[in-house]
């Protein structure tokens, strides 16, 4: 089935006591479904459509209409609860344990994900040793629909303060979650299960920097992980970066906010000596990393016609990639890939994303003057704000160090293709100066060979440049 039924008409309303909480639905007629499930993990005779090891591996029709429909009602707080009461969780323990129909999986799962979303419910199941290690264990689960409610039922408890460091140490003490988790962004092309996994990754790093630290030096052995047949068969042995890289390479077309995940997941790397390590000394030297993130800023992001308002869009993603770039440029500069011959097109972006920060700068004066902001919505302004002064100190922490790499050649070559004129090189100054002076007078040494009357022009708008003789 392609989507979930709606949940039922119910007479609760004519019987009384039997509604649920507040709601119309049935408390009988949940208890009947609930039951049903029972039975159908745990059958009284034989059942002609179980397969030769004695489980189901679909569901009638029937069944399937009621538990989605159990699915759907989830969502309401009255009705999470009375399963709660109803121990459906360890029915559903039943469930993983016993059937191998995938869909029945999948629909409990995310019934579970579903009660969840309430916090004392979230407690009560993150308590659960038992569950919790069951659900892990579903990450090496074949079944992609599966992995999404997994995923997302993950999500749910990591969002959740109360209970984020209980499943972050869970995951910490289980070495497979690592392997399940590389083993999808590496091999799944299922865009939303990705980014789900995405997701969770993203936040486990953002929690915890030594269970990301763990991540990055994992991978020194193999492991044993999910096969279609359930089979145990040898994973690779998987690294961090290569995986993260590949996902993104899956999700960058399809879904913008999927790949400002991953990117966030580099930039969270970066953040640790080790991480910048893990991608700068891959096999090939960061190239792959290098190369798909230049093709991102240089290609997709931020193009010569999109209107500067793109730059506030895209600020949260063109941001990571920089921080990233950054680090990479920092720290491998002796590189081939990182030298200005491939570079400088990344440097006239970054002056690009300067000036678009102006435009939008200066449209917000202007509307300021047209109208009073309600207090309301100055908050999402000033966080907004925020977020573009984070983009702004990434692009010149950047191009001060591209700046340092630029040869006669390349500026030459900049001149004649009109990325470098007075325009562009003040908005550049106006930005790095007075922080980054060094970075700023080393360029400028070189236009003067390229350029003396635009070096001339620079030195006269900006006097702390002029040389001193």
């Amino acid at each position: 089935m392609d989507r979930n039924p709606s949940p039922p008409c119910s007479d609760a309303e004519e019987e009384e006591g039997d509604a649920v909480g507040n709601t119309v639905y049935s408390k009988h007629w949940l208890f009947s479904v609930l039951t049903r499930l029972i039975e159908v993990i745990a059958p009284a005779e034989p059942d002609p459509a179980a397969s030769p090891e004695g489980a189901r591996t679909e569901l009638d029709e029937e069944m399937e209409n009621d538990i989605c429909k159990v699915w759907d009602m989830s969502m309401d707080e009255d009705v999470a609860l009375f399963l709660q009461e109803f121990n459906a969780p360890d029915i559903f323990m039943g469930v993983f344990a016993k059937s191998k129909c995938p869909r029945l999986t999948e629909i409990c799962v995310g019934i579970l994900g579903n009660m969840a979303c309430f916090q004392d419910i979230c407690m009560s199941i993150s308590k659960d040793e038992n569950l919790g290690q069951v659900l892990l264990q579903r990450l090496c689960d074949s079944d992609s629909p599966t992995l999404l409610e997994t995923s997302r039922l993950l999500l749910t408890c990591l969002s959740q303060p109360e209970v984020a460091n209980v499943w972050v140490e869970r995951i910490r003490e289980n070495p497979s979650v690592y392997d399940c988790v590389c083993f999808i962004m590496s091999s799944s092309t299922n865009v939303e299960l990705l980014v789900k996994v995405g997701e969770v990754v993203d936040k486990l790093f953002d929690l915890d920097e030594e269970l990301m630290l763990n991540w990055i030096k994992n991978g020194t052995c193999r492991s044993v992980g999910p096969s279609v047949d359930d089979s145990p068969e040898e994973l690779p042995d998987f690294k961090i970066v290569p995986c993260i890289l590949e996902a993104a390479k899956q999700v960058r077309s399809d879904n913008p906010e999927g790949l400002d995940v991953y990117m966030h997941i580099l930039q969270l790397l970066t953040t640790v000596d080790e991480g910048i390590q893990a991608i700068v000394q891959a096999p090939d030297g960061g190239k792959e990393t290098w190369s798909l993130l230049y093709d991102l800023v240089c290609q997709e992001l931020c193009q010569p016609d999109d209107p500067p308002i793109i730059v506030q869009e895209q600020k949260t993603v063109l941001a990571s990639i920089l921080s990233v770039l950054s680090a990479m440029f920092a720290s491998q500069t002796e590189q081939e890939y990182t030298r200005m011959r491939k570079s400088k097109s990344c440097y006239f972006l970054l002056i690009r994303i300067l000036q678009y920060m102006e435009g939008c700068g200066k449209r917000a004066v202007d509307n300021s003057k047209e109208s009073e902001q309600e207090k309301a919505g100055r908050t999402d302004v000033n966080e907004e704000d925020f977020h573009l002064k984070i983009l702004k100190d990434i692009c010149c922490e950047l191009l001060s160090n591209m700046l340092q790499e630029l040869t006669k050649e390349n500026t030459l070559e900049g001149l004649h293709q009109g990325h470098l004129n007075e325009q562009t090189c003040s908005c550049a100054f106006q930005n790095l100066l007075p922080l980054y002076f060094a970075s700023v007078e080393s360029f400028l040494e070189v236009l003067r060979e390229a350029d003396q009357t635009l070096a001339d022009n620079l030195e006269k708008r900006f006097p702390s440049l002029k040389v001193h003789t």
